[in-house]
Formats: structure tokens, C-alpha cells, sequence
């Protein structure tokens, strides 16, 4: 049987980076709308960015797109949802992706996490 407080804290030693999540929430606006706002639900956790795959590089003419996979992992108490913005601080440089579904363990979540950036 696993002892899954002693991997938690094993794993919580490879989290070296940080990361902050937002996602869109229903806002009411005093003149009764409602709107869709990014709000940030969860700052400054501890977390660890791990690359999946190789970017690739789709040139044309006027745009230069890189698409590339990467792994999230992070504390399983935290709710990520599909579709979240995370801003992940990674050796000095913070980088913006999309969550994909998160998959729940009982030490950590490992969340698929897509950036697709025009250079």
C-alpha cells in the first residue's frame, strides 16, 4: 500500500516553480449585467512545468506559429479546470498555457497544458 503523505512530500521537492490560475467567472455589474471576467483563483503555488513533446514550427509567410505540450503538476486539493489560464514562472520566465483535464492522484494532479505562441 502506498503511503501517499510520505510521496506527497517527495514529490512537493521538485516543485521549483510557480504558477498562478485564472479562469473566466460570471461578474454582475451594478447596471445588472452580466459579463465574463478572468479572475485569478489560485496565486503563487508551487508547482513543476515539465515538457511532453518538441515544439513544432509551422511557418507561413506572414505568421510563425510554435505549438508544443507541455505537463503540469501540481497539489491535488487545488481545483484546475479544462480551460483555465496558468501562468507558470519556469526558470525566470513566466509562460502562459491552457489547461487541459486534469488527472487526480493521491499524492498530485498531472494537467495537460498547451501554449501556443506567434513569434
Amino acid at each position: 500500500m502506498i503511503n501517499y503523505k510520505r510521496h506527497r512530500r517527495a514529490i512537493k521537492k521538485l516543485y521549483e516553480d510557480t504558477c498562478t490560475v485564472s479562469r473566466m467567472i460570471d461578474v454582475k455589474k451594478p447596471s445588472g449585467e452580466t459579463r465574463q471576467e478572468e479572475q485569478t483563483v489560485y496565486a503563487d503555488q508551487k508547482c513543476k512545468l515539465s515538457q511532453k513533446s518538441l515544439a513544432s514550427n509551422q511557418q507561413t509567410e506572414s505568421t510563425n506559429n510554435i505549438l508544443y505540450e507541455t505537463k503540469f503538476f501540481i497539489a491535488p486539493e487545488l481545483e484546475i479546470k479544462q480551460g483555465d489560464t496558468v501562468a507558470v514562472t519556469h526558470c525566470g520566465r513566466t509562460l502562459k498555457f491552457t489547461a487541459g483535464e486534469p488527472f487526480l492522484y493521491g499524492s498530485h494532479q498531472e494537467i495537460s497544458l498547451q501554449r501556443e505562441d506567434k513569434a
